[in-house]
């Protein structure tokens, strides 16, 4: 009998009815069978590991058939697919986010209590893919999971790192990094694709020939061969059928095995190509100070790019369309300037590979790829030292070289005679070594470019690349960025969620600006009770995790006041430390002083190599030891470092805040989304006018929100006049008290030594201006302890915060991409 006859295997019968039935019954069938079937385990014996990828399979079911039908759907008709090219997707664990998605959240949790279990429990159990560092890569996720919601075709590309942003670890106050061993225990979520593996190269020479037409060709011979194998991710949408495509590729040796090496006797030999080319997708960012590092990190950029724009044009020829449309059928989106390379290897396959003429290739190269700038920090805009690149990459590099010549020539046609402007807008830095701006590829490349927050836009325009600016206006423009409120509010949040949707309506979480309507209910005293008492949950529930995991017992009727990013010096840890101290100073002058008591609450990483950031988060937990310590302080004061911060404690994090930390010096912060997703749950800001911050403040109304320090225009006159951070120390007694204690060793145990890199560069250079903005950010924050004394009005500012924070949901960003750089639209895809 064919298997075709057989109507329970075919997956359009009763067999795939049977698995992806709705309702708690079908789930908790779907769970047993997987737990018997594809764990290979009995309730008996079953870990708790077995548990959660049992039920995960069983959620996974349920995207799969959603997931080939939008696949489907995608090839039958006319559509433009938004191709995301990103080094990093901090997506955060899928578990929870595709039960919200599915609208089954209520059903597995009823599912798994009648079976005697806890679907929190299993929740946690899921290991966090740690495929980012920060807000790059969770900006990323955030935007796939708006291309869902909204129907927009589209597929993410990356790495799947074998080993992802390290785990941080904390010994006697110093980040110590270990292996993030993600993968360790499977992931129920992906599914490999070794058939549709592609080839890469590396390194050799290149060499001319005539082809057939007696056209002259150049043919890469490379000196090695990587295979990259896709693995694939369903991202589904907030209660919709789309279900698009994140595609990591994982890099191995085209032969893995040298059986004559091995038996010569040279077992290592026998397995080194193997390893070599693993090596490009085994960690995310290796330290890039030496050159092999460099290197590495190069090749991973190339990788994922070469891998993701082959798959693209193999779907092209697919289809039976021509290359030459490609613009008609991709909109390729580089994400910062890591996959910038994809300028100069959209040339190579167009030319080389498909022998479309120069012209046309660099028509389609320009019209298909967009670029998004997300530093305004020179060091972040990647330059690689020109033998490096030519060395791993020859006909790149030739192919630069000629879009160079061409971009120069216009150049000169526009601004005769200005040879310093030629230099400026050169793709090769020709001061010293020579470098490739990948940044400047990256302009030239493509048809958009835009920042990520209004300031961010307007200072790339002025400063950053004006010149680019200034030779295509056309091409500048601005999208801020948002975040997802699936994740960020009715996951992470879910009693307010549950408050919002009774007072609002369910329609809210697709579309934010709905969250207005609150702003008539202001004078509603039960709203403002039930609000306070989230808020109240919320905290209590950080509070004994931080018991839990830290053994600090914090009072959750503390305001408590947090900053949680990535350790950087621009991001300005080190302010809000010298806030600390001249608290405790206050305290220590006057024991009696009553002041407001307050839960300081840090978290991020430092980059392994990065020493002053590694010197602050030491510099945190010396002056908590200190000033737990200290009985003095009377509970009035506690300093919390939360370590290995990631996307999973941020969901416990944002909604337990009262304060929120945007400190970062104007004119630094590209954007920033941990403002909005503080906001988003209630928290008052206390920033700069730095990056998205301003618009934050412009929506939720400037008495919302607690401002301080110098503008991005004042900063750079500041800087014009010769700063001097001296000056600042000797002006102010209180200033002067905080870092002499410092510099005494009275938060060192005696070692005057230990925080004087710090010091030193605070007083010399101080290049992010923490001095010259400590007064008003003291007088900022003592305005912001005033106003959490009114519980009342502060209440009804967090309602606010709330109500018109709207415009920061990523499914408003990605309907401006769409509508003016991807030209794309909604696709429906019917189950």
């Amino acid at each position: 009998m064919v298997l075709s006859a057989l109507p329970d295997l075919n997956p359009e019968g009763s067999l795939k009815k049977q698995r992806t039935a709705a309702g708690g019954d079908a789930l908790a069938h779907s769970f047993l069978d997987n737990l018997f079937f594809v764990q290979g385990r009995s309730r008996e014996r079953a870990t708790m590991n077995d548990l959660y990828m049992a039920l995960a399979h069983a959620v996974r079911d349920r995207l799969v058939e959603r997931w080939i039908q939008t696949v489907l759907n995608y090839r039958a008709q006319d559509v433009r697919v938004v191709c995301y090219l990103s080094a990093e997707f901090l997506t955060g664990p899928h578990l929870a986010n595709n039960l919200i998605n599915l609208g089954l959240y209520d059903e597995a949790e009823e599912a798994m209590r009648k079976l005697g279990l806890d679907l929190e429990t299993l929740i946690e159990q899921e290991e966090e893919p740690g495929l980012g560092n920060g807000g790059l890569g969770r900006l990323a996720s955030c935007f796939m999971d708006s291309l869902a919601t909204l129907d927009i075709p589209a597929i993410g590309y990356g790495i799947r790192y074998e080993y992802g942003i390290f785990n941080q670890q904390i010994r006697d106050g110093w980040q110590v990094e270990a292996t993030d061993r993600w993968l360790r225990l499977g992931n129920p979520w992906a599914l490999d694709r070794p058939e549709d593996a592609v080839e890469v190269s590396f390194g050799g020479h290149t060499e001319r020939y005539q082809d057939g037409h007696g056209e002259l060709r150049v043919r890469w011979v490379p000196g090695r061969v990587v295979r990259g194998v896709p693995n694939d991710t369903p991202i589904l949408g907030y209660r919709t059928n789309t279900a698009n495509t994140m595609r990591l590729w994982s890099a191995q040796a085209v032969e893995s095995f040298n059986f004559g090496t091995f038996n010569t006797g040279d077992f290592f030999g026998a397995v080194a190509e193997k390893v070599s080319s693993e090596n490009i997708s085994k960690i995310l960012y290796p330290n890039d100070e030496e050159i092999q590092g460099k290197q590495l990190r190069l090749e991973q950029q190339f990788f994922f790019v070469s891998c993701s724009l082959q798959h693209i044009l193999q779907i092209q020829k697919a289809q039976d369309r021509p290359l030459a449309d490609l613009y008609r059928t991709f909109a390729v989106q580089m994400n910062d300037t890591h996959p910038a390379v994809a300028v100069a290897e959209l040339m190579r396959l167009l030319v080389d590979e498909n022998g479309l003429d120069w012209e046309t290739a660099w028509s389609v190269t320009t019209r298909t790829l967009s670029y998004t700038n997300h530093t305004l920090m020179p060091e972040a805009l990647e330059q690689w030292p020109l033998k490096l690149f030519g060395d791993l990459l020859p006909r790149h590099l030739e192919i630069i070289d000629e879009i160079n010549r061409r971009h120069l020539d216009e150049v000169r046609a526009m601004f005769p005679g200005d040879e310093d402007r030629v230099r400026r807008l050169s793709l090769i830095d020709e001061n010293g070594e020579r470098y490739v701006r990948m940044a400047h590829l990256a302009v030239v490349g493509s048809h958009a470019v835009n920042g990520v927050a209004a300031l961010h836009t307007e200072l790339l325009k002025s400063n950053v690349l004006r010149d680019f600016y200034e030779l295509s206006p056309e091409k500048f423009s601005n999208k801020t960025n948002g975040v997802t409120p699936r994740r960020w509010m009715v996951l992470s949040n879910p009693r307010l969620a549950h408050l919002l949707t009774t007072r609002l309506g369910p329609v809210w979480v697709h579309d934010l600006e709905k969250l207005r309507r609150l702003e008539s209910m202001l004078d509603d005293q039960y709203l403002a009770h039930e609000w306070r008492a989230i808020k109240q949950h919320n905290k209590q529930r950080l509070a004994a995790y931080i018991y839990e995991r830290l053994g600090v017992a914090v009072n959750p009727d503390s305001m408590f006041d947090v900053l949680v990013k990535r350790l950087h010096e621009y991001k300005r840890q080190h302010l809000q430390v010298l806030h600390i101290l001249t608290l405790y100073k206050r305290i220590q002058h006057n024991p009696d002083l009553e002041m407001q008591p307050r839960t300081f609450i840090f978290g991020g990483k430092a980059a392994p190599a990065y020493r002053m950031a590694k010197l602050i988060i030491k510099l945190i937990h010396s002056v908590a030891e200190v000033i737990h310590k200290d009985p003095l302080v009377r509970d009035r004061i506690k300093v919390i470092f939360l370590p290995d911060y990631n996307v999973k404690l941020g969901q416990r994090v944002y909604p337990a805040a009262d304060l929120s930390e945007q400190i970062s010096l104007a004119g630094k912060e590209a954007s920033g989304t941990g403002n909005m997703k503080f906001a988003m749950n209630g928290a008052l800001t206390i920033g700069t006018l730095d990056g998205a911050n301003i618009e934050i403040r412009e929506e939720v109304g400037a008495e919302n929100f607690f401002l301080f320090g110098l503008t991005a225009q004042e900063v750079e006159q500041k800087r014009a006049e010769g700063y001097n951070p001296r000056a600042c120390y000797d002006a102010n007694p209180q200033l002067r008290e905080v870092l002499d204690a410092l510099a005494a060793g009275e938060f060192s145990h005696g070692d005057r030594s230990l925080f004087e890199p710090l010091l030193d560069s605070l007083l010399t250079r101080d290049d992010y201006m923490l001095l010259a903005d400590y007064q008003s950010y003291i007088d900022c924050q003592d305005r912001a302890a005033a106003a959490y004394k009114d519980r009342d009005h502060w209440t009804r500012m967090s309602i606010l915060n709330v109500a018109r924070i709207g415009k920061f949901s990523s499914d408003r960003s990605i309907r401006e991409y769409c509508a003016d750089i991807w030209k794309t639209w909604p696709v429906k895809i019917e189950v």
